[in-house]
């Protein structure tokens, strides 16, 4: 069997040293152009692969990158997910991606996993940054992106949408096409990050335009899909009568409309729903879903682009609010 070519092979193919390969491998200085073209050159030709393991021990980095999810199996998670790897992978980087299961269950555990990965920066994704994780990650001693969450105690750089904006204008869209008994399925009660800030966005969005806030017209959810089923379960039971819901999520939006389905109520005829998110899943259902469009994607890219920037010491990133938009597609329609 060949043995494959090692940076020795190429340095005597290029007649050059070990130490000039090395340097030009590593985008450092002190060869010419022309040196450089010489390696290139030989690399190609012998088709020599870079070890991972020892360009490690040169650079003390393993080029890989640590993802929290709270849900790897959510649409939320995968449209994150492709912007993070698209950026990972174009910059040499390999991604580890941990599912913590719901309210951090495992967050500990899988920290301490790439702890032991040696993993040089982590992206943490939609759940509260508790103490216990901050000092976990701290002790690690690699950087940190947040990406649609954000630590209201440490100073560290984030990427998200302006959630109590972005609930409100759902909320006001609803009023402007008329509806004024607006019932909400919202997050997590608990959830400071997007649960609260989407309730008091649709609260104030009610204030504003002289419409009374009505607790027993809010019923909460977990963001998944099934949750909005049963929301929306409770509120046609208990809750005083309604011509609209604004959802939390696409997933809860959808799960009320199916409820709401079996229960022989059309969408949008006798009930308006809006959702939040704009996943793929909301073009794909019918009556197609009217809802909040944040770029998951770009998100997932920016973070991903700002982690690797802190891994590589590239200076300071400045933390992002990227826009919303509002969807209209056919879940809501003008009342009476």
């Amino acid at each position: 069997m060949v043995n494959p070519p090692t940076i020795k092979d190429v340095a005597k193919a290029a007649g050059v040293s070990v130490a000039t390969v090395s340097r030009v491998l590593h985008n450092l200085a002190g060869y010419s152009d022309k040196t450089k073209q010489k390696v290139l050159a030989a690399v190609e030709e012998l088709g020599y692969q870079p070890n991972a393991i020892a360009r490690g021990l040169v650079n003390k980095r393993t080029q890989t990158i640590g993802v929290l999810f709270p849900d790897v199996s959510s649409s939320f998670s995968s449209d994150l997910l492709r912007g993070i790897e698209d950026v990972a992978n174009d910059k040499g980087f390999s991604v580890i991606v941990c599912n913590t299961a719901e309210d951090g269950k495992r967050t500990m555990k899988y920290l301490q996993v790439l702890r032991e990965k040696q993993v040089d920066g982590i992206v943490f994704t939609s759940e509260f940054l508790k103490e216990e994780y901050y000092e976990a990650i701290k002790a690690m001693g690699v950087p940190v992106v947040l990406v649609s969450t954000q630590s209201q105690k440490h100073v560290i750089p984030f990427v998200k949408v302006d959630d109590r904006q972005a609930a409100y204008q759902a909320t006001d869209y609803l009023i402007q096409k008329g509806h004024r008994q607006i019932a909400m399925i919202g997050g997590t009660k608990t959830d400071k990050i997007a649960g609260i800030p989407r309730l008091e966005g649709y609260r104030q969005a009610l204030e504003d335009n002289g419409i009374g806030f009505a607790e027993s017209r809010v019923a909460y959810g977990d963001f998944a899909l099934d949750s909005g089923r049963r929301a929306m379960e409770k509120l046609l039971a208990e809750a005083p009568p309604f011509t609209a819901v604004f959802a939390a999520s696409d997933e809860m939006a959808i799960g009320a409309m199916g409820l709401a389905l079996e229960r022989g109520i059309r969408v949008p005829e006798d009930i308006s729903v809006i959702g939040y998110d704009d996943l793929s899943i909301a073009r794909m259902i019918f009556p197609p879903l009217t809802t909040i469009h944040q770029p998951l994607t770009e998100m997932g890219r920016l973070a991903s682009d700002m982690l690797i920037s802190l891994i590589e010491g590239a200076g300071q990133v400045s933390s992002r609010i990227v826009s919303h938009r509002l969807v209209e597609r056919q879940t809501v329609r003008n009342w009476p």
